[in-house]
């Protein structure tokens, strides 16, 4: 691992120079200061252009703000009758300067408006943090859908595995990352610091994060990591105050018991694909003996899933039961099959994000637990169930394709078992 930190600080020397932003006195338009920087004037004082528009987009409200991204996509979009024109002249004439032209006029405008504004210190995460308010518009906005997949388009291009560092997060880590580790944890809740120390510093834990050289101090995608014997049936039991924790060279299993995306204006750009084959990669080249690689993940669809079951005619009674508490072990494994098994969005894909992740990511549905996870938020969730998904290694990328070809969920034997089986007519008391 150290030579990859060794790369990000380098990285980070070169790319977080202080710069100057000039040009704030300039009392032109945002909308005028980026038709100039589009323009000739632009090639000449792109750098202080560019300060200036990020500088004064941060000064706007909502309703300029609103103006700004109308401006984007109605002013700086596509000149489809030029396109067509040239495409139908390329189609008998594929010369290498109509070649030139026909890519110039098939890319917005706004897309090479965003590049340049991409050149100051920091333009990059500012350029993200504008995104952030574009998808806040696009739910009464939807025709800035276009301009969204420009500025997906770019972030994907500027955010691509050659540029991403991996870093171990640990109890040494500065501490301006690690409150960004406890802010940005989004499955299950770091509640102080006592709790923070728990997941990184004994030695059977590990927390691997994605950075991009140009945010050097925000983590990307971050994952948390239990070293464990055995595979892990419960996630009281992989964070309780209480546990003893073993040597690293004692543990079989990696399990994965938290994803978290840290950047809402990187939405639709997935790292975790990428994230988890990369701390595999490492944490076999430092724990050999590691044989087994899996998660403890939440199924958060499931109870919603549940509201609308409760008249079928087969399992109602059951969804009815788990939806009052009163479901029995059984039944939750049993209803949590079908969940994962059988719900489906309308393009085949299965209804359960988290499911959709690891399943397009290679992975098995490998064991269902009931009461794994008894925080408000897993009973609200779940009623308490968890799912353990296997990374077998040998079989990821065959997985990978059947599910993204023919959206076939691989499961173990008693998974499958568990989504067919009778369920218990009768509820159990509820004790709690």
């Amino acid at each position: 691992m150290q030579r990859n930190w060794f790369l990000g600080d380098l990285l980070n020397q070169l790319l977080d120079r202080p710069g100057k932003r000039r040009g704030r006195d300039d009392k032109r338009s945002i909308v005028e200061l980026c038709e100039a920087l589009l323009s000739a004037e632009g090639e000449v004082s792109g750098f202080t252009l560019a300060s200036t528009i990020l500088d004064r987009y941060q000064t706007l409200g909502d309703p300029e703000k609103l103006n700004f991204f109308a401006y984007l996509n109605d002013h700086l979009e596509l000149d489809a009758d030029q396109l067509f024109e040239l495409a139908r002249l390329y189609a008998s004439d594929q010369s290498v300067d109509l070649y030139q032209r026909l890519n110039e006029v098939a890319e917005p405008r706004r897309q090479e408006l965003l590049r340049r504004l991409n050149q100051p210190t920091g333009a990059t995460q500012e350029i993200v943090a504008m995104r952030v308010d574009l998808l806040r518009f696009l739910e009464t906005n939807p025709e800035f859908k276009r301009t969204d997949i420009d500025f997906v388009h770019l972030l994907r291009s500027w955010f691509n595995r050659g540029f991403l560092v991996l870093k171990q997060i640990s109890w040494d880590t500065p501490a301006r990352v690690l409150d960004k580790i406890v802010a940005y944890e989004a499955v299950h809740q770091i509640n102080d610091l006592d709790d923070l120390r728990r997941r990184l510093y004994p030695p059977d834990r590990r927390c691997f994060a994605f950075f991009h050289p140009s945010m050097p101090d925000e983590p990307l995608i971050f994952v948390e990591v239990a070293l464990t014997a055995e595979i892990p049936n419960a996630i009281d039991t992989l964070l309780s105050e209480d546990r003893e924790p073993i040597e690293a060279e004692q543990a079989k299993v990696a399990a994965f018991y938290s994803i978290s995306n840290c950047q809402k204006g990187l939405t639709g750009i997935s790292f975790g694909n990428l994230l988890i084959k990369q701390v595999v990669t490492e944490l076999s080249r430092e724990l050999q003996q590691l044989n087994t690689f899996v998660t403890l993940s939440p199924i958060p669809g499931l109870k919603r899933w549940l509201t609308g079951e409760t008249e079928n005619s087969e399992y109602g009674h059951a969804a009815q039961a788990m939806l009052a508490d009163k479901a029995t072990p059984q039944v939750v494994r049993g209803m949590a099959a079908r969940y994962l098994m059988f719900a489906k969005r309308e393009d085949g894909m299965p209804l359960d994000p988290v499911a959709r992740f690891h399943l397009g990511n290679g992975a098995e549905l490998h064991e269902l637990h009931a009461e794994a996870d008894l925080s408000p938020n897993g009973r609200s969730q779940s009623g308490g169930a968890m799912v353990n998904y296997l990374y077998d290694l040998n079989k990821t990328e065959r997985h990978h394709e059947e599910f993204a070809t023919h959206a076939t969920i691989e499961a173990s034997r008693s998974v499958r078992a568990a989504s067919t089986a009778a369920l218990a007519t009768k509820p159990r008391e509820n004790t709690a």
